[in-house]
């Protein structure tokens, strides 16, 4: 059997790609997948406040020892351009570039299995728990009313 370890599938997959997945265990693997998307924000955050002094220069250093290569340089390349690196998913679109994100993408964000990069302006993708639950209760209150209107359709008459 095959097994690599998370460093060696992030090269894999390398920053280019949708996705970067890290095999861990599955506990694990989320606390990761958050702890990493969590500080990619407070390094964004850091770099993109008006003045930094020798205790935010500490911060970032500490930050970006704790993020993967492929990660760091994907995001730098992004923030070179002077963009943000992560942008937050609102009411089921980017809000780095307003555009919609797959429910799929959404989906595994919540589930905490990988880090998701929008298809459209490349930012890393982070969905806060609010979203989670408008999420959530969109989908519910959708599939209450698909059941509904099935529940109302008559059946065709078998034509002999």
């Amino acid at each position: 059997m095959n097994m690599r370890t998370g460093a060696e599938s992030l090269e894999e997959h390398g920053a280019g790609s949708s996705f970067i997945k890290l095999n861990d265990s599955a506990p694990n693997k989320t606390n990761t997948m958050k702890k990493l998307i969590q500080n990619l924000l407070k390094l964004q955050e850091i770099e993109f406040a008006a003045h930094i002094d020798s205790d935010g220069e500490a911060a970032i250093a500490k930050l970006r020892r704790q993020i993967p290569l492929p990660i760091l340089k994907h995001y730098d390349r992004l923030t070179d351009q002077g963009k943000k690196g992560v942008a937050l998913v609102s009411h089921q679109s980017c809000t780095g570039c307003h555009m919609r994100v797959p429910i799929g993408a959404i989906v595994t964000l919540m589930r905490g299995d990988d880090i998701q990069m929008c298809e459209t302006c490349g930012r890393y993708l982070h969905l806060p728990a609010e979203e989670q639950t408008e999420f959530r209760e969109a989908s519910a209150e959708t599939k209450a009313a698909d059941a509904k209107s099935r529940a109302k359709r008559k059946p065709l008459a078998r034509a002999i």
